[in-house]
């Protein structure tokens, strides 16, 4: 079979200039993309700011024959993304493919968070998501393609001390990445989730050496970057990846217990059945919330 390969596609990776983002451009760069790579060039938990990031980058993909262009937007804006799509447009022409993995971290417990440290973390993960993907969307619509991957995390997935912020920052993304799959299918614009295990900058100060070295973030771009292949079909799927290992994580919802909704339901009731509705045998995942409402409340509702 044929190489994967992103000949005359243009991609955008935000947060490229170093980890995930910075191993992402460099293999859609290898393959033959077009990469725009946005960074800011600021510390981990967002403050500060510079220009080295991206342009040591994209000398990078260039000295290997590549084509890269630089751009130092900040996605936490609308403005900055709108300057960002501009960017690639101006040197490429267009926009095929978006990576939103640009991130920050400010982790403290709830009782010692700031409101800044929600705000910037939510900002930045979880509206930079939505600005990005708003810019770009209407580039693709008119092309008729579009891969966009977004980025979540096993915090937001599973849960993780010290980071409520970043934990509902990124579970927001996977509910945004549920809704758009829905928007992008008519347009050929498939919308996928990846959560990585990446030894970063972000995660050094927590892991020990022979343990990053085993999730360097090269492991985890294989992934990301078949997600943005013309071949791929997937659409609204979330992987996790890291260390070799990929997986999928799906939502799924159990039988449950269905009382007679024209009568009175009382607190005892829900006590007697709490194990038949707590429990996830033969539980099911669904594509969208109608067909959820369609299959679990409505056909309980006596007409």
């Amino acid at each position: 079979m044929a190489d994967v390969r992103f000949d005359g596609r243009v991609a955008i990776v935000t947060g490229a200039g170093g980890g995930l983002g910075r191993a992402h451009a460099m293999l859609l760069a290898s393959r033959g993309a077009k990469v725009v790579v946005n960074d800011l060039g600021g510390a981990m938990d967002g403050t500060g700011k510079g220009t080295a990031a991206a342009e040591k980058v994209c000398a990078e993909i260039k000295a290997k024959g590549g084509q890269a262009e630089p751009d130092f937007n900040s996605v936490s804006t609308m403005a900055g993304a709108m300057g960002l799509i501009e960017t690639a447009k101006k040197a490429f022409g267009k926009v095929d493919i978006l990576v939103n993995n640009a991130g920050i971290l400010r982790d403290v417990s709830l009782m010692k968070m700031r409101e800044e440290d929600w705000d910037a973390v939510i900002a930045v993960h979880l509206k930079g998501t939505f600005n990005c993907t708003k810019a770009a969307f209407p580039v693709m619509r008119e092309g008729n393609y579009g891969r966009i991957v977004n980025t979540t995390s096993s915090a937001g997935l599973f849960g993780n001390f010290g980071q409520t912020n970043y934990a509902a920052a990124k579970m927001g993304i996977v509910g945004f990445g549920n809704a758009l799959k829905h928007e992008g299918a008519k347009y050929n614009i498939k919308v996928n989730t990846i959560a990585p295990f990446g030894g970063t900058r972000l995660t050094a100060t927590v892991l020990p050496p022979p343990v990053l070295e085993a999730m360097k973030p090269e492991v985890v771009s294989p992934m990301v970057a078949y997600l943005c292949s013309e071949e791929c079909g997937l659409t609204g799927n979330i992987i996790v990846a890291g260390a070799g290992y990929f997986g999928r994580v799906a939502m799924r919802e159990g039988k449950g217990c269905a009382f007679d909704g024209s009568k009175p339901i009382t607190l005892e009731m829900i006590r007697e059945n709490l194990a038949k509705i707590t429990d996830m045998t033969d539980a099911k995942e669904f594509d969208s919330v109608n067909e959820e409402g369609m299959e679990k409340i409505f056909s309980n509702v006596k007409t």
